[in-house]
């Protein structure tokens, strides 16, 4: 099987296209023959041991892929061969074209989703799920502002904020971003390099505020985040690059709140919860993932460039073998 390995940390020359051994499943685990991986910026924090993470080497990346399933353990219920797949949390790693995954995170791909699509649901989706459902308890019919709307988390929460009744705002900083954002569903786009574009978001919301923000960088936008907030308004934070200065009045003027989040600190009843959920309301056309490009098992390294560039449009994913 061929898959991408990483022995140390540091740029994209680290990520070496290897030839290993088929893998044997355990008694509840998956074999699975992968056609797609997610690749999500924690890959890149990972490989580069920034951001607080880290690794045993060596270890092939990626926590999200689809594929269909080629052998099961004795112990497997849930899965047969030939069952069309996507898996999150693995333990092998999903840049490769084969790997095992515990039942207990595999899920069933429904069949009107590509493989690619089927990528993308893990860390995006089920970021977006915990963000809204969970950290952030939405309310049908509360208004939510999504700040880098257009990338995978950002897409993926305007589409389950539509299933959930809410009002969804976005920001993106290009016209293909704002368009995919505007395809998705969201009900107004701002330009977030548009400083007016924080008057905009009050003027939209006849100066009442916003319940809720999913923060994709804090350490840029949050000090200004807090003023846009409705009293008992919720900013959820998924994603920072460094540290960030507040003033605690805007938080206490409207017995507002500040929320991490990590999906690793999801619970097995949580994530399976989470994705049967998502798993129906794929299968009911209410959610549609975007890929924006996709790339080659052997380009994996151009992939993690482009994941952390400005401007995204959609999810990117590695195609790991051909269909």
């Amino acid at each position: 099987m061929k898959a991408i390995q990483v022995s140390q940390h540091g740029d994209i020359d680290v990520l070496q296209l290897v030839e290993k051994e088929l893998p044997t499943p355990g008694p509840e685990e998956l074999v699975i023959n992968l056609y797609a991986a997610g690749v999500n910026p924690v890959d890149t924090y990972i490989r580069a041991g920034v951001n607080n993470y880290t690794a045993n080497f060596p270890y092939t990346p990626g926590k999200d892929g689809a594929g269909i399933v080629a052998a099961v353990g004795e112990a497997v219920s849930w899965f047969k061969p030939g069952d069309r797949v996507f898996c999150t949390n693995t333990g092998m790693g999903c840049y490769a074209d084969t790997t095992i995954c515990s039942q207990d995170h595999a899920y069933p791909l429904p069949d009107n989703l590509s493989f690619a699509q089927g990528a993308c649901l893990g860390i995006p989706y089920g970021t977006a799920w915990l963000a809204i459902h969970q950290r952030a308890g939405a309310i049908t019919g509360e208004t939510i502002l999504i700040h880098g709307a257009s990338g995978g988390v950002g897409l993926a929460a305007i589409e389950l904020g539509n299933a959930h009744g809410l009002t969804v705002i976005g920001t993106a900083s290009t016209e293909p971003g704002t368009q995919a954002a505007y395809q998705q569903g969201a009900d107004q786009v701002f330009n977030h390099y548009d400083q007016s574009h924080w008057q905009a978001i009050k003027e939209y919301t006849d100066n009442q505020g916003v319940d809720i923000i999913l923060e994709m960088l804090a350490n840029v936008n949050l000090g200004q985040d807090l003023p846009l907030l409705s009293k008992k308004g919720r900013v959820i934070i998924i994603g920072s690059r460094g540290e960030v200065s507040i003033n605690p009045r805007d938080l206490m003027a409207r017995n507002a709140d500040i929320r991490g989040l990590a999906l690793a600190n999801a619970s097995l009843d949580e994530r399976q919860a989470m994705y049967n959920n998502i798993v129906e309301l794929a299968k009911d056309g209410k959610i549609n993932p975007v890929v924006h490009h996709s790339f080659s098992l052997e380009q994996a390294g151009q992939a993690h460039q482009q994941v952390l560039e400005k401007g995204a449009a959609g999810n990117i994913v590695l195609i790991t073998r051909p269909e």
